[in-house]
């Protein structure tokens, strides 16, 4: 299994942070977004890893090689960091993702290392980690069956049929990676749909007939970092969860 982390973006919404710093690079308390990421992989025994870098590349390639220098990773550089989404990155990693299983996720988010077994050992093929709560417009909501199978996925699935939100990792296997890769070409290259979240393509993935479930996480800690006070807020949970746990 390879572990592709997204890591181009340019995190606007935390300047004037990431003037100078890529988003991933910040920290929350004593270490950095990045860090407990790679720390949670090697905790899952996962080493073989993929960045999408983008916005201040070498920043994040002089950070791995000297806090990391156990894992095997390969870097792809999103060009056109600036003009496109996740799905676009996501793309640009196909050649290296395909033949085997991949756990997708993206690189601004804090969470505890058992989500990630959580989802290796659930028995789906593919599965996203899922936490329950009261959803708004902006998060990425989870619409599903009685069985835990994604009917919807997107910000647009109303939230009152909403079961809670993608949190931001997935797993695939590598049967269904092809499938995946085969809308996710047919959505950059024909449709041109460079600035869309990955989500759609999971969307229609699934319409097209390819199974994929929910793991509840929801008990287990995982933030999304999009503001400062974002920042705060997870350091501050973070060392509560870690005295708890």
């Amino acid at each position: 299994m390879k572990a592709v982390i997204l890591a181009a973006g340019i995190a606007s919404r935390l300047r004037p942070l990431t003037d100078n710093t890529p988003k991933c690079l910040l920290k929350v308390g004593e270490k950095c977004i990045l860090q407990l990421t790679l720390e949670n992989l090697l905790t899952n025994k996962i080493k073989d890893v993929v960045i999408v870098t983008g916005y201040l590349e070498q920043q994040i390639k002089d950070f791995v090689a000297v806090n990391f220098p156990e894992l095997n990773v390969e870097y792809i550089y999103n060009e056109v960091y600036d003009s496109t989404n996740n799905i676009y990155s996501l793309w640009l990693a196909k050649t290296a993702l395909l033949g085997g299983e991949m756990l997708l996720m993206d690189s601004d988010i804090i969470f505890d290392a058992k989500i990630i077994a959580a989802l290796m050992n659930s028995g789906y093929e593919n599965c996203l980690a899922l936490k329950r709560h009261n959803v708004g417009e902006e998060e990425i909501k989870v619409k599903a069956d009685a069985k835990g199978r994604v009917l919807e996925i997107s910000k647009i699935v109303d939230p009152a049929q909403a079961i809670g939100e993608s949190i931001g990792i997935e797993k695939f296997s590598t049967a269904s990676l092809y499938k995946l890769f085969e809308v996710i070409d047919r959505k950059v290259m024909k449709e041109k749909k460079v600035n869309i979240f990955y989500e759609h393509a999971f969307e229609e993935m699934i319409n097209e007939g390819s199974d994929m479930y929910i793991v509840d996480t929801t008990d287990y800690i995982c933030m999304e970092i999009d503001t400062a006070a974002d920042l705060q807020s997870a350091a501050d949970s973070l060392l509560k969860y870690s005295l708890t746990n």
